[in-house]
């Protein structure tokens, strides 16, 4: 179990292969090299920040916390919107106004493919060894004209194949086009884990049941929080197993554990549930990249 107070962190400089100016706070992470590994963090982007249109083969979970995303064809991230982002399906480009600074907090994980997820140092390594063979812009990899390989690629694409020492083969796409998700526009209703407990369900997702869901505890009301997953806090007061939460504070869950959360004040919360790779991970790895290619 991990409990984060994310206002009690420091914000680092990132993302410098999709240009304009990122920073983020690191919450989360898993263990590199496992495909059920993970990363939560809190971001902000400023000035003319900007991500081609593009593709994991990974999945991700955004939740928009202030300012506007723009991804083109798929919709505009707005505050208290959640968006689901599956493995192998584009995306954007993502655009922001010159003059705003959105934040969001971004779960990006191992998806159903077992394709697995570098971690944040991984990239940094990657992009440091790759800056005397080309040039990171505009979210783009591109080589010299005296390196062997592809001019251009997309600029997390470039140091995953770096990184694996062998050409990337996206996960064949689950869905179409990824999901916004408006929690505003759900209804309450009674979640069977406790009394006073309500939720709205956004979504569970492929075979291995990523999930996402609101939570309403009130006031005067407990409940066991179990299974893999990231709890969000969005209001409320009270405290996790004897310690007090606040706005965005962070708890996370491994399979198995349980916490106990105890509302003073009516809360409110977010819940991503991370998906089921158990059966997967006792397979060998050259089984899963045949599988994912």
């Amino acid at each position: 179990m991990k409990f984060v107070q994310t206002d009690e962190l420091d914000w680092q400089r990132g993302l410098e292969h999709r240009g304009g100016l990122f920073h983020f706070r690191r919450v989360l992470e898993g263990e590199p090299g496992r495909i059920d590994n993970f990363q939560f963090s809190m971001g902000k982007m400023a000035g003319e920040f900007y991500s081609p249109r593009h593709r994991h083969n990974f999945e991700q979970i955004r939740f928009q916390l202030e300012g506007t995303l723009d991804y083109d064809r798929d919709g505009k991230m707005t505050p208290g919107v959640v968006g689901y982002f599956p493995e192998g399906v584009f995306y954007g480009p993502q655009s922001q106004q010159a003059d705003q600074c959105p934040m969001t907090m971004v779960l990006q994980f191992g998806g159903a493919s077992g394709s697995g997820y570098l971690s944040r140092n991984e990239v940094k390594a990657g992009m440091d060894a790759l800056a005397s063979q080309g040039e990171f812009k505009n979210g783009a990899f591109r080589r010299h004209g005296d390196v062997e390989g592809k001019r251009n690629l997309d600029g997390y694409q470039a140091i995953w194949e770096h990184a694996n020492g062998r050409p990337m083969t996206y996960p064949e796409p689950r869905y179409s086009r990824p999901f916004l998700m408006n929690p505003a526009q759900y209804e309450w209703v009674p979640a069977a884990e406790a009394s006073g407990l309500s939720e709205k369900l956004l979504g569970i997702f492929t075979e291995r049941r990523t999930m996402a869901r609101c939570l309403r505890l009130d006031a005067g009301a407990s409940f066991t929080a179990k299974g893999r997953s990231i709890f969000v806090l969005l209001g409320g007061a009270g405290d996790i197993d004897g310690r007090a939460y606040r706005l965005y504070t962070v708890l996370f869950l491994e399979a198995g554990e349980r916490a106990i959360f105890n509302a003073t004040e009516t809360t409110e919360m977010l819940q991503l549930g991370m998906p089921d790779l158990s059966p997967m991970m006792a397979q060998p790895r050259s089984e899963l990249s045949n599988a994912a290619d």
